[in-house]
């Protein structure tokens, strides 16, 4: 499985890449054949509080998951939107299950 992180306007910190990288490998927990997944992370302008936006897509045979939100850190908005697409993945199997 691929991870490919892309930061808009800014540069994210290594800590911050590991730390999805780290996230993400956690995917594939939930549905084997993930092919790609991609994060692309910016700050939502007008500077408020909560304006870090994360959106995450994962490539899957025949189809694309995604899943986008804004919070306080990335931390939080990668975290949030992992776990919206666990749901969609566990979605996603039962329904190639069911073919």
């Amino acid at each position: 499985m691929e991870i490919k992180i892309q930061s808009i306007h800014f540069d994210a910190s290594e800590q911050l890449q590991a730390f999805i990288q780290k996230k993400a490998a956690k995917l594939e927990r939930f549905y084997d054949d993930i092919r790609k997944v991609e994060v692309s992370l910016k700050v939502v302008k007008p500077e408020t509080a909560e304006n870090k936006e994360a959106g995450i897509k994962v490539l899957v045979p025949n189809g694309e998951l995604y899943a986008n939100k804004v919070c306080d850190s990335f931390e939080e908005a990668v975290d949030l939107s992992l776990e919206a697409l666990e749901k969609q993945l566990v979605k996603y199997k039962e329904k190639l299950r069911n073919k």
